[in-house]
């Protein structure tokens, strides 16, 4: 194809290259972007889809790749793990491992899908997540939301119009075509497994005509998955932006967003375009990689405003009203734990120093005391986890013990006053203390505490989550 003089002029001047060259060749043709504006809507993008880069990771390896360890069942097909994660698990950063999972990954294309789900006691937490392609968590079913009572819930795509059928007691919209639906389903202990076993037998997903007993629409045509990139590449690959253009392709454009998308186009980032990095000039590909490196910069100067205690983890998380387009802290909760809940759901203060402000490391030794009026505020229940850096995952141990939670309080040795301190450190403290030791790797980590369906204390600031004490 023809290049226009300017299109020509700014290829040779190595700013941009022809994929980048966007503009009609009419009158009132947009400019091609110099190397800093490149740079500029980079980042941007970048930011912007980090989350839904890495969700695709996470979801191709669930419920595409069927040779990868990770896989669950393809779309549409409810998969159980009557089983919590362990050190063995890589495939999501920060896991949860105090309840066993139940994986949908929901192709919303051809026609809405129909949850059931059977009765639950009381005093046992469940949850159904709803995430959409942007990582948004669009709305819930479960304990807090719809109780444990049972019932039929149906889940539709961008595209459906229909009435609410029969039978089914509440609608979830999806603003993406592909979505994942995340359930936990709370254990008491290892004895309590074949609980969860049977509830998890009684939950049931299906396509709605299957539920109405009707014929099925036409299939939605077949997905010509892309491979995705790993952890590793996604932090500085161009490629990148090759498996953003796939996503969003999934993803009608929101009102709010058709400006950003005019923009990102302005480098070859939209649904459905090429993006060949191969092509693309030296001083393009600098100047794309520069806006990489500047969304680091970005994510590092918010996580030590959270290490600082200025932003919370309940900040992150939530639906596209509440984030109200942040993409900074979108990309903030894919980088430290994506599928995170809202804050509603649970809450996650977070431990990555110490009261003193000195990062932790398996190689000093750490209490985490709570006073007896002082434990953590929930109507469901709390726990403590472990995770080594850089990975974020859980770490092996000679006790295999991941998490302390209040399942466990039965078993922790307490205080004289009532009060419960945790030792957090790599070799045991030593039998008289080991019911309330969190063993640590040998080199850095951080924590997590969960507060599932929090009271709100939690969430009004009058609960704060005790200080971590370095020993010694």
């Amino acid at each position: 194809m023809m290049l226009s003089r300017r299109s020509l002029h700014a290829a040779l001047a190595g700013v941009a290259c022809s994929n980048l060259m966007l503009g009609s060749r009419g009158a009132g043709a947009q400019p091609a972007p110099s190397a800093a504006e490149i740079r500029a809507i980079a980042k941007q993008a970048y930011v912007y889809g980090f989350p839904m880069v890495d969700n695709y990771r996470i979801q191709q390896a669930y419920f595409v790749d069927r040779p990868n360890p990770e896989f669950k069942a393809p779309w549409n097909h409810l998969f159980n793990t009557a089983r919590v994660f362990t050190p063995e698990d890589r495939a999501i950063q920060t896991p949860n491992s105090d309840t066993p999972y139940s994986f949908l990954g929901m192709d919303l294309r051809a026609e809405p899908l129909v949850l059931t789900v059977p009765r639950i006691e009381a005093g046992r937490y469940f949850s159904i997540q709803f995430i959409d392609a942007y990582t948004f968590n669009f709305d819930y079913a479960g304990s807090r939301t719809t109780g444990n009572g049972g019932g039929s819930f149906l889940v539709a795509g961008p595209r459906w119009d229909g009435a609410t059928p029969e039978g089914v007691s509440r609608v979830f919209r999806c603003e993406t075509e592909l979505g994942l639906a995340g359930y936990r389903t709370q254990l008491f202990g290892a004895h309590d497994l074949d609980a969860v076993r049977r509830i998890q037998a009684g939950y049931r997903a299906e396509p709605l005509s299957s539920f109405l007993n009707r014929p099925a629409p036409p299939a939605a045509p077949a997905i010509d998955f892309v491979q995705p990139l790993t952890p590793g590449q996604q932090r500085e690959s161009l490629e990148f932006f090759r498996i953003l253009n796939f996503v969003l392709r999934f993803c009608p454009t929101h009102p709010s967003e058709a400006e950003l998308m005019a923009s990102f186009a302005r480098i070859g980032v939209g649904a459905g375009r090429g993006f060949d990095p191969a092509s693309l000039s030296p001083a393009t590909r600098a100047a794309l990689e520069g806006g990489i490196a500047d969304a680091w910069q970005d994510f590092e100067a918010l996580r030590r405003r959270m290490d600082a205690g200025e932003v919370s983890s309940g900040e992150l998380f939530g639906t596209r009203a509440f984030l109200r387009n942040n993409y900074l802290y979108r990309m903030a909760a894919a980088v430290i734990g994506i599928y995170g809940n809202s804050r509603e759901e649970a809450v996650y203060p977070l431990y990555r120093t110490d009261a003193d402000g000195a990062a932790l490391h398996g190689g000093r030794r750490y209490t985490l005391r709570f006073a007896p009026d002082r434990m953590p505020p929930v109507n469901a229940f709390w726990s403590l986890t472990m995770y080594g850096l850089p990975d974020s995952l859980l770490v092996a141990n000679p006790l295999n013990r991941y998490l302390l939670n209040s399942p466990m309080l039965p078993q922790f040795q307490r205080d004289p006053d009532g009060g419960l301190t945790f030792h957090i450190q790599h070799e045991s403290p030593g039998p008289a203390r080991e019911a309330n030791w969190l063993p640590a790797p040998s080199g850095p980590f951080f924590l997590a505490m969960r507060l599932y369906w929090p009271q709100p204390a939690a969430l009004d600031g009058s609960w704060r989550a005790p200080h971590l004490l370095r020993l010694g």
